[in-house]
């Protein structure tokens, strides 16, 4: 491979894996709340988060193009008081990783959470132990496996994610070139070796992520 290639490969790894810890403080509540509260307009809570799961992923990237363009509602807050940019720049294909993997995480915990034996918690609290301490050492390491599966699966979905990402980053060569971006373009230009060389580097990524999620998850189904 290519030192342009393996730039593609070390960025599009990067950046998969800081969005999977990105969506944790929104993934994390969203799954608990979910889990475990009923209030009005759940329902629309949860549709909400699957919608990148059913959307056209260029249709989640034109939405988030126009929220976070230098126009937009988010977007030009950010570009007008902080100097910050986040369209066509690798914060544009973080955003878009993030978006597209959230619901993958969020399903995985929020069945982690459902798993997790109200008793225990409530012994914990008879003991004199609060919320938040009930929350990080009783109910968080009883469905930490579930949850780091998840986190597994979220990086593995943002790893081949492409619609979303060319429209709000676009494929910049040394920028925000991603594998998938990058394996379209080299089959646009016919460049089949390069194309299939990063063909296989994506298969592998993506296949030791998913194995290493399922085996986790079958694990935290076993688990008594």
């Amino acid at each position: 491979m290519t030192a342009q290639e393996w730039q593609i490969v070390w960025f599009t790894a990067w950046v998969a894996a800081l969005s999977s810890l990105a969506i944790l403080p929104v993934g994390l509540p969203a799954a608990w709340l979910l889990a475990r509260r009923d209030w009005p307009g759940k329902s629309l809570v949860e549709t909400l988060i699957s919608l990148p799961l059913v959307l056209p992923p260029v249709a989640t990237g034109l939405i988030l193009l126009k929220l976070f363009g230098r126009r937009g509602a988010i977007g030009g807050f950010l570009h007008d008081r902080l100097d910050l940019d986040v369209v066509f720049t690798w914060r544009g294909v973080l955003l878009a990783l993030s978006v597209m993997s959230l619901p993958l995480l969020v399903r995985s915990a929020r069945v982690a959470f459902e798993e997790v034996d109200p008793r225990l918690e409530q012994i914990a609290r008879t003991l004199g132990a609060g919320n938040l301490r009930v929350f990080c050492t009783i109910t968080l390491p009883l469905a930490s496996r579930g949850i780091v599966g998840g986190m597994i699966l979220a990086f593995a979905r943002a790893l081949g994610e492409f619609g979303a990402t060319i429209m709000v980053a676009g494929n910049i060569p040394g920028k925000t070139s991603t594998l998938s971006l990058a394996i379209y373009q080299n089959v646009q230009l016919g460049q089949d070796a390069h194309a299939f060389r990063l063909l296989g580097v994506s298969v592998a990524l993506a296949f030791m992520a998913v194995w290493g999620s399922e085996l986790l998850l079958r694990k935290a189904r076993r688990k008594p």
